[in-house]
């Protein structure tokens, strides 16, 4: 015990002093390249819950946690930050080849689940308390993880993303650069049945039976890069994923022009799947870090 918390000493010493996310060269476990970033506060909960926030398209590790304040909601509730880096070409993760898409298949996914086991051996991280939040690419990625690896995280909030599989090109490898892109998709033009999506999630950690993260999913309407319909397909998926059948909506929640809609039973920050549609609101959704923060049960 004195060991172990003498290299979370040491760990958390190698940050500096908080302020901005630090690279962590130390972390090498792959599959593929992407780069590890950390925010870790100075004052920590034992064990501190982990927070996974992926970035966009031409974005990066450093620019979302510039853009994005999830690091004074960090510092006041002590939990650590992971940033995923890209190194593609152009900056998006990998939500198109079967390796990312299926459990510890080497692609990106699996590099960033090893994130978090970087972080809960090295920076005292609660494994039981794990979540994931990201924008357009990173919205994408977080519903993969959602579906790859649902006994690593237990809820996610995506904005701007598709469902889970519904990026995949055939042929598309872990290791292309740039990853794959599929246009169909993209444009909203992918539609199942809310069975023939949860069967897409179910397949990619086949024989999983435990429980599956929570799910909060944002989209505007005037999104021009993944259209909307994607947001009504997301929420086909996973009420499916999660056994849920009937929802409820509130109009202009939580601000004006945005619609709410709860699946089952529980609030706003205890049911199992939530959606807000933004009326005219575009490719970028404003992040609503505090909602996600007590989403997740931190706050």
């Amino acid at each position: 015990m004195q060991l172990k918390l003498a290299l979370v000493t040491a760990a958390l010493a190698s940050l500096g002093n908080g302020q901005s996310p630090t690279q962590v060269s130390g972390f090498n476990a792959g599959p593929t390249r992407l780069g590890m970033w950390v925010y870790v506060p100075r004052t920590l909960a034992k064990p501190a819950p982990i927070v996974v926030a992926v970035h966009h398209c031409q974005g990066s590790a450093q620019g979302y946690s510039q853009e994005t304040r999830y690091q004074p909601l960090a510092d006041q509730h002590g939990f650590i930050i992971i940033y995923p880096n890209s190194k593609s070409g152009g900056g998006c993760f990998d939500v198109a080849s079967t390796a990312t898409l299926t459990h510890n298949g080497g692609g990106d996914s699996q590099t960033i689940a090893n994130m978090v086991d970087y972080a809960v051996k090295n920076y005292g991280g609660d494994r039981n308390r794990t979540f994931v939040t990201g924008s357009s690419s990173g919205a994408m990625m977080t519903q993969v993880l959602a579906g790859a690896y649902p006994d690593v995280f237990k809820a996610a909030s995506a904005y701007s993303g598709v469902p889970d599989g519904c990026f995949f090109v055939q042929g598309s490898t872990a290791t292309q650069d740039p990853p794959g892109w599929n246009n169909q998709c993209a444009n909203g033009q992918v539609s199942k049945s809310a069975a023939q999506w949860g069967d897409a999630v179910r397949s990619y950690y086949p024989g999983y039976t435990g429980e599956r993260p929570r799910m909060l999913i944002w989209h505007g309407t005037a999104d021009n890069t993944l259209r909307y319909p994607n947001y009504q397909e997301a929420l086909k998926q996973w009420s499916n994923t999660l056994g849920l059948t009937t929802s409820k909506q509130t109009q202009n929640t939580p601000q004006q022009g945005y619609t709410q809609t709860i699946y089952g039973d529980g609030t706003s920050t205890t049911a199992k799947l939530v959606g807000y549609s933004g009326a005219n609101v575009g490719h970028t959704v404003p992040v609503h870090e505090s909602m996600d923060i007590a989403f997740f049960g931190i706050a």
